[in-house]
């Protein structure tokens, strides 16, 4: 952004990138039960809640401006740099769309998209088949799709913090989790044995850092 540019008032901006990650996650995650259009929804609020505060209006920096203007007395809190707090907060100096948190936030990101889109392209075959799905990412974890969404998420709390998307993220991580425990006990019911095994070896959340089944715990 130039100086001339002003960093916040940008509507178009806000509409544009949060249809882009909505559209981009409905793509890969493609919700078809009610289930999955929650879990899709609680996502598409927090893109939305990010960009608002990124592009919008900067309710953090706003309610913050006393505490940063006082700690930070050179600092321009109007300015777009200004939003990236962690950078503020840490004493990064230099351009913070190049800094490693950065990168790190886009590495997880994507990392993010990449799971949600393997990991739907496996369950949507298994569904049609009327199978227990248990390759690709569903060998790693149970519930790689909801890791993917967390995933996502972590990485824009790295790279964009908002008390609104800080506060949201517990909360979504608590909703992930229920329904994810929902997902399992269905599971239990319709594959019976075969589900019960398939979880006994496979972690819910954090994949084995071994590949060796020996010593292994259920998540």
């Amino acid at each position: 952004m130039t100086e001339d540019m002003p960093a916040y008032g940008l509507w178009s901006l806000v509409v544009v990138n949060s249809l882009v990650f909505i559209i981009f996650a409905f793509s890969f995650g493609k919700p078809r039960t009610p289930r999955d259009w929650r879990s899709f929804g609680a996502f598409s609020a927090f893109i939305v809640a990010l960009f608002t505060e990124m592009y919008g209006f900067p309710l953090t920096i706003y309610l913050l401006s006393g505490w940063l203007q006082a700690r930070y007395p050179g600092m321009d809190l109007m300015s777009h740099d200004a939003g990236h707090l962690w950078s503020t907060l840490f004493g990064l100096q230099g351009n913070p769309h190049l800094s490693l948190l950065h990168i790190a936030s886009g590495l997880v990101i994507g990392g993010g998209f990449i799971l949600l889109g393997s990991a739907w392209r496996v369950l949507y075959t298994a569904q049609t088949q009327g199978r227990l799905v248990t390759t690709g990412a569903y060998a790693y974890v149970r519930h790689p799709q909801y890791v993917a969404f967390i995933a996502i998420m972590l990485g824009f709390l790295l790279q964009w913090p908002t008390l609104l998307t800080l506060v949201m993220f517990p909360f979504l991580v608590a909703m992930y989790v229920r329904l994810a425990r929902r997902e399992e006990a269905e599971a239990r019911q319709l594959f019976g044995e075969e589900y019960i095994r398939y979880e006994t070896h496979v972690p819910g959340w954090f994949p084995h850092l071994r590949g060796s089944e020996e010593g292994r715990t259920r998540a």
